[in-house]
């Protein structure tokens, strides 16, 4: 079921002359040198980002854990947002955060966001983290505005950044979120 959806929506996915073009450089590529030397940047390419399964994700992520030091700020895009969200729900994660930034991150109302729906209220993940920011942009063509308003909810000590005119948060740089990142 689940697959015949995925064929389905590439037949159908609304495209464009850029989806098929050399991809730009984003603000989670140019991260490392915006931070600077005092912070080190991992960056994992996710597993079958373009059919995702939670379960994968997990298993790449946490063979990442061994490099991670204490006091770590995890940084999650889009579909790289809820994941963290719902890793966190669901698991002790074993080194102190200093911050957790999530970025157009879909809550449960997203279509296709597959195994990633959160099964869990969100406490586990206020426990473990209590420097949360949210960044959202009201014309974000995929995230729809009210799911930033759904962790919210959950998380009422996270802090919102909205943002008029960013559709996905697909720019070069990104400075608020290197700003806010910085004061940690």
């Amino acid at each position: 079921d689940s697959y015949e959806k995925y064929l389905e929506a590439l037949k159908n996915w609304e495209v464009t002359l850029e989806w098929f073009q050399p991809r730009k450089e984003d603000w989670k590529d140019s991260l490392p040198s915006d931070l600077g030397e005092n912070y080190e940047v991992l960056a994992p390419r996710m597993p079958n980002k373009q059919n995702a399964r939670y379960t994968e994700w997990k298993t790449w992520f946490e063979r990442m854990l061994p490099f991670i030091q204490d006091g770590v700020i995890l940084v999650g895009h889009s579909l790289g947002g809820i994941f963290l969200a719902k890793y966190l729900s669901e698991n002790k994660f074993p080194k102190t955060i200093a911050g957790l930034f999530l970025v157009a991150a879909p809550h449960n109302e997203t279509e296709d966001i597959g195994d990633f729906a959160l099964s869990n209220k969100l406490e586990s993940v206020a426990k473990q983290c209590k420097n949360i920011h949210f960044f959202q942009s009201k014309d974000d063509p995929v995230v729809l505005f009210g799911e930033m308003e759904r962790y919210k909810k959950d998380l009422p000590e996270s802090k919102l950044h909205i943002f008029e005119d960013r559709g996905h948060f697909k720019q070069e740089y990104f400075p608020e979120i290197v700003q806010e990142i910085k004061k940690r």
